[in-house]
């Protein structure tokens, strides 16, 4: 299994030695970088390169991991019961399959995603461990053992929001997503926009550079928001004019709200205007 990118998600030569090495490896690839790099959508596009079935597990603060295995609904059970329900002579109906669960017994060898995993508690990483190691878990209300099938394709993602252990790192082969060059950018934009004008790209590029470059910002636009704005400026029809424009009054770009995302940005911009303003008098 090779994966070479698709016609819809520009993947850098280094990502590609990292997916295969870790499908090679039969390791879990964690792929870290900052919000809105293609970390998440990288999994989708695994999946459509190998013709694979993708297995989604989004991780919330309140995720465990016997969750990903599977969950038993004692509670559901002892109501049943109440009501003499004949269910619950089998208490296979009160097991919910978890997304490792679905993972280790498909046909197909699936792409299973684990998103965002450092947004769960610190010993998340850690309670996976044995189970992503051996591909397999028991399920101790049926006595079962369920084991992988075929072992899947893991892709773990992080935002860096906390460090991961070193007994799960030591298991994953790691790469990190730097932020696209000019050119990369450019070949992603026109993979979203085919047949958009190239004066209106290069202005919106500059400028969208030059944004991230400003010292003090928040947060920096990211690659899906500069892709949400050229569709706006594309909709509203702002030419490559308006952009290229350096009028200290009209410092914040247009429809700015799909660039900066929060107050403190909006007023940092709006500072640097007051002050371009008073110095260009």
């Amino acid at each position: 299994m090779q994966f070479d990118g698709t016609s819809s998600y520009v993947a850098t030569d280094d990502l590609k030695v990292a997916v295969n090495a870790a499908i090679t490896l039969e390791r879990p690839l964690l792929v870290k970088g900052e919000p809105g790099t293609g970390k998440t959508v990288l999994a989708l596009e695994i999946a459509k390169s190998l013709s694979a079935p993708l297995i989604e597990w989004h991780i919330k603060s309140t995720t465990k991991a016997l969750q990903g295995l599977y969950e038993y609904d004692a509670v559901s059970r002892l109501r049943d019961s109440q009501l003499g329900d004949a269910r619950v002579q089998d208490i296979r109906n009160y097991i919910k399959r978890g997304k490792l669960w679905d993972a280790f017994v498909s046909d197909t060898r699936p792409v299973l995603l684990i998103d965002e995993i450092d947004k769960a508690d610190i010993e998340f990483p850690n309670d996976l461990l044995q189970e992503l190691d051996r591909m397999e878990f028991f399920v101790y209300e049926t006595g079962q053992t369920i084991k992988a099938h075929r072992r899947p394709i893991v892709l773990v993602t992080s935002n860096n929001e906390k460090e991961l252990p070193d007994a799960f790192l030591r298991r994953c082969f790691f790469h990190y997503i730097r932020f696209p060059d000019t050119d990369t950018m450019r070949a992603i934009v026109e993979v979203h926009f085919p047949g958009i004008k190239q004066r209106l790209i290069s202005e919106a590029l500059k400028l969208f550079y030059e944004i991230r470059e400003v010292p003090g910002m928040k947060k920096k636009p990211s690659t899906s928001e500069l892709l949400d704005w050229l569709k706006l400026l594309m909709a509203e029809d702002v030419g490559p004019e308006t952009l290229r424009e350096r009028d200290p009054r009209k410092l914040i770009p247009p429809l700015h709200g799909a660039l900066l995302k929060n107050e403190q940005d909006v007023h940092l911009f709006e500072r640097l205007a007051f002050m371009a303003k008073r110095e260009g008098r």
